[in-house]
């Protein structure tokens, strides 16, 4: 079978399966297949296939086929310009999680500290793609990262490691800020879970199937753990200090409510007008 053929044939099993984007998914499967890159895909057409080479490809196109998502059968995700691990042990990351970087470094020149001595840390860390993202992009930035789960704090460490920031990020196996120096950051960020139990079915299959409920799911309504991360997040807070957190646009106007008594409260919208970060200064 040759490289046109075995993509073609992908695309309409993949088509045919109902998953979205089987152009996009039948190719980056061969790419991870062949460990190509996908020029070479379209620059050797008539390549022959090997038998092995032919069943892993078969074997990764019938796990994408079920439903696992692409990146977990990868192992790896793109984030702010960095190729991270993943496993089911993590939420996969996702460009609108880059609005929360974003967010943090318009706001890094009126955080209590200056730059050379700023103390960041993200709850909830997952992947760590927030803490290696702010790491990369604050050199002298103490940065501090927490997670509930140590399987998700393992691959943290790996992505870390990965990108040689694992001197820069502190790793802590806790649930959100709990533990941690009181009045001792200028920024808590945070991609918590928020969706609610009740909005399940509107969730897309493969999300609900394979990646961590814990990481996706709050509670009944979406709310449960932000609730406690803010009143957290004041206490961890130097005085002046930022919370940086994504939300979604169901439940901007409870997280504004929650956040009433803090100063500057605003919520930034994502590329398709959507309220996705929501951000606000302690007294």
């Amino acid at each position: 079978m040759t490289l046109h053929e075995a993509l073609a044939s992908a695309v309409s099993s993949l088509a045919a399966a109902n998953v979205p984007s089987a152009r996009m998914n039948a190719e980056r499967l061969l790419m991870f297949t062949l460990e190509c890159d996908r020029a070479h895909i379209y620059a050797h057409p008539e390549r022959e296939l090997t038998i092995a080479e032919q069943i892993r490809y078969g074997e990764a196109l019938a796990e994408r086929a079920r439903g696992v998502p692409a990146q977990y059968i990868t192992g790896h995700q793109e984030f702010w310009g960095m190729d991270l691990i993943v496993t089911p042990a993590v939420l996969i990351p996702r460009p609108e999680t880059e609005h929360v970087i974003e967010t943090v470094l318009h706001r890094v020149g009126r955080a209590p500290s200056p730059a050379g001595f700023l103390r960041i840390v993200d709850a909830g860390t997952g992947s760590g793609c927030i803490a290696l993202a702010l790491a990369k992009e604050l050199p002298q930035a103490e940065v501090h990262a927490t997670d509930i789960s140590l399987a998700a704090l393992e691959i943290a460490r790996a992505n870390a490691t990965r990108h040689q920031l694992e001197s820069r990020i502190h790793f802590h196996e806790t649930d959100l800020l709990q533990g941690l120096e009181p009045g001792a950051f200028d920024f808590v960020v945070s991609n918590p879970p928020y969706v609610g139990e009740s909005e399940e079915e509107q969730v897309q299959l493969e999300v609900r199937k394979f990646e961590p409920r814990q990481a996706v799911f709050a509670g009944p309504t979406g709310l449960e753990v932000i609730k406690c991360l803010i009143p957290e997040a004041h206490d961890a807070l130097k005085p002046g200090g930022w919370l940086v957190m994504e939300i979604s646009g169901k439940i901007a106007d409870d997280v504004r409510h929650l956040l009433a008594a803090w100063n500057e409260v605003q919520v930034t919208n994502d590329l398709q007008g959507i309220p996705r970060v929501a951000s606000a200064r302690t007294r």
